[in-house]
């Protein structure tokens, strides 16, 4: 059992967008893994970016509020495609079938191509479902939905939109390009897609195969697969929307006197100068060389100095910093 999304960020069901958008960035920069070194930290940043991606869009945060943790079963246009397909049932049904409980849920069948109500409708349905074919079926005058059923009847429904994770390394994300995506089906086989990823991807964003969901009924098109990016934690680069953060070591010397260093970001290595009397802490910014944006402004590289010195520093090096030491007046810890 998926656990519940309001309950990961630790907000209420009936939060704001600001109050979960407040909460998501609070509690992933406490358990962002470059931060947090708890061997679960990982796992746990994921859960979060999974609540977030859910709960900040309203629309899908609709479909989760009603359908639980089988809302990504359910197509974005369900109530459209029902009141469609069965002419405005869609209002009687909870009054028609069980005695006026209303819809119970939905989930697909084994061969994952046909879906199913689960629970039925109204508190007396039982828990064995109610096939859409059979439920249409019966609306439209037939025993059953296909153009063999009693008083020919059929409808057609379209098929279901499907999602799945697309998990992308920061430097797949910065170039985007052609990739190949493997799936496994309800049925257990494997389909394969070339997808094109933009460059510049976010996390959450979904990109859109047209037609590759779950099958329709008689004429009915398929529906679509949309592939939910997730940038994977990376041991250097930390994103923060499209801007990249990365940790600078200079030694002593160069950030005393100042130098020119090479510094990796997502699209190779690029020159940042150090200026002299630079201390750790001190953010080096290269406009628009962070994650690449196709609608606008591209985000910013930040390198952040980490001053580092020998951990096992040679005789002369020892001797430099101890001449250093007394000729020097500097005190790191006078106010300044």
């Amino acid at each position: 059992m998926a656990r519940d999304y309001y309950e990961v960020l630790g907000v209420s069901r009936g939060a704001s967008q600001d109050e979960i958008q407040q909460a998501f960035r609070t509690r992933a920069r406490r358990h962002h893994p470059d931060v947090n070194k708890d061997p679960n930290a990982e796992e746990r940043f994921k859960e979060l970016n999974d609540a977030y991606s859910v709960l900040s869009d309203p629309k899908t945060r609709a479909r989760y509020d009603r359908f639980g943790e089988d809302f990504r079963k359910i197509p974005e246009d369900w109530e459209e495609r029902v009141g469609a397909g069965a002419g405005g049932v869609g209002g009687g049904v909870g009054g028609g079938v069980g005695g006026g409980g209303g819809f119970r849920g939905w989930t697909t069948s084994g061969d994952g191509d046909r879906v199913r109500f689960v629970r039925g409708f109204g508190e007396d349905a039982g828990g064995g479902g109610v096939d859409f074919e059979d439920l249409f079926g019966a609306f439209f005058g037939g025993g059953g939905a296909g153009p063999g059923g009693a008083g020919g009847g059929r409808v057609d429904i379209p098929g279901a939109d499907q999602e799945a994770e697309l998990p992308l390394t920061v430097e797949d994300a910065y170039r985007g390009g052609r990739r190949g995506v493997t799936l496994a089906g309800a049925s257990g086989q494997q389909r394969t897609f070339e997808v094109n990823v933009p460059a510049g991807v976010v996390d959450g964003q979904r990109i859109r195969l047209a037609g590759q969901g779950g099958r329709g009924t008689g004429d009915a098109p398929a529906g679509d697969l949309y592939l939910r990016v997730r940038i994977q934690p990376h041991p250097r680069f930390r994103l923060d929307g499209r801007n990249v953060h990365v940790h600078l070591p200079v030694a002593p010397w160069e950030a005393a006197l100042g130098a020119t260093v090479p510094v990796p970001t997502p699209g190779g290595t690029a020159k940042v100068t150090v200026p002299p009397g630079s201390s750790s802490g001190r953010r080096l910014r290269l406009r628009g060389e962070g994650m690449p944006n196709p609608r606008g402004p591209n985000g910013d590289f930040y390198a952040e100095i980490r001053v580092m010195v020998p951990p096992e520093p040679t005789d002369r090096e020892r001797e430099l910093f101890e001449e250093l030491g007394r000729s020097s007046s500097f005190d790191p810890r006078r106010e300044r």
